[in-house]
């Protein structure tokens, strides 16, 4: 399998399709590479190198104890556009990813990077704090840590159906999108599954987001209950230079899968634009 090695001996998984332009995606939680597999495919096809990795502690990639946090994560993509020397990227992250493409910018700067697209995405911040009253609270993360200590694989069962909206009325619900969710979160060692809560809750990217010069396109669902559109996209798109803010009526949080079609169409669109 396609591995790095970062500077602390993680062995770090990637698919690398086709060949063009690269596009580098950053899946969310407990998730791995293969979140994008639609979007890498459609992509490829039409001209694209297409590379995703698992983060380090999900999918194929190793489970450290240590480095479950964004900014190791940040510096886990730098690693990897370093090492197959990836220029005029197009970053592109969905949830924790999107928090993970942030955090790389504000780390590692936009030399390599040509655009980015935060699909769903964390910043800037998911926590309720005093200066961030539209989150959400501190008792919501502690029920996730909760439900994955104790029965990860249930927990990762049921949270499927509000991850895709399936568990709104007149949903059309696949049984192999859900099978594939918990598939994909059950690789996820059981560090990087109960840690990772806390980066992708508590990780204040305000800064990193100010540190965009590039070309930003971000896509949200107005009904995405894992990733509350009015304490991200919305900030997001007023924090980010010049960026462009889609939002999907209806769409869930995991609209990469449910409206692949339309999600593709835009990514089309934007790259190139």
């Amino acid at each position: 399998m396609p591995t790095i090695t970062t500077k602390d001996g993680t062995q770090i998984y990637y698919n690398d399709w086709g060949t063009g332009q690269p596009v580098v995606f950053s899946h969310g939680w407990p998730l791995s590479a293969d979140a994008f597999e639609d979007q890498m495919y459609f992509l490829t096809t039409h001209g694209y190198r297409c590379i995703a990795h698992d983060r380090r502690g999900h999918g194929r990639s190793s489970q450290p104890w240590q480095g479950n946090d964004l900014d190791t994560y940040a510096d886990d993509l730098a690693a990897l556009t370093e090492a197959l020397d990836l220029k005029d990227a197009v970053h592109i992250g969905h949830s924790t990813g999107g928090g993970e493409v942030a955090r790389y910018i504000g780390r590692h700067g936009t030399k390599r990077v040509a655009k980015a697209v935060l699909i769903g995405a964390i910043p800037p911040l998911m926590l309720k704090t005093t200066a961030n009253p539209g989150g959400l609270p501190i008792e919501v993360f502690d029920g996730i840590r909760a439900g994955v200590l104790a029965d990860r694989s249930q927990f990762f069962k049921d949270l499927s159906l509000p991850f895709y909206g399936y568990n709104r009325a007149g949903a059309k619900i696949s049984q192999g999108v859900r099978d594939s969710f918990w598939l994909q979160g059950m690789l996820a060692g059981f560090p990087a599954s109960y840690f990772c809560i806390k980066a992708f809750s508590e990780t204040d990217l305000t800064e990193d987001l100010k540190k965009f010069d590039v070309p930003t396109l971000i896509i949200h669902g107005d009904d995405d209950q894992i990733v509350p559109i009015g304490a991200s996209a919305h900030l997001s798109s007023k924090l980010v230079k010049n960026s462009l803010l889609k939002i999907y009526p209806g769409a869930p949080h995991g609209l990469c899968t449910t409206l692949k079609d339309k999600v593709n169409a835009d990514l089309l669109a934007f790259i190139p634009s």
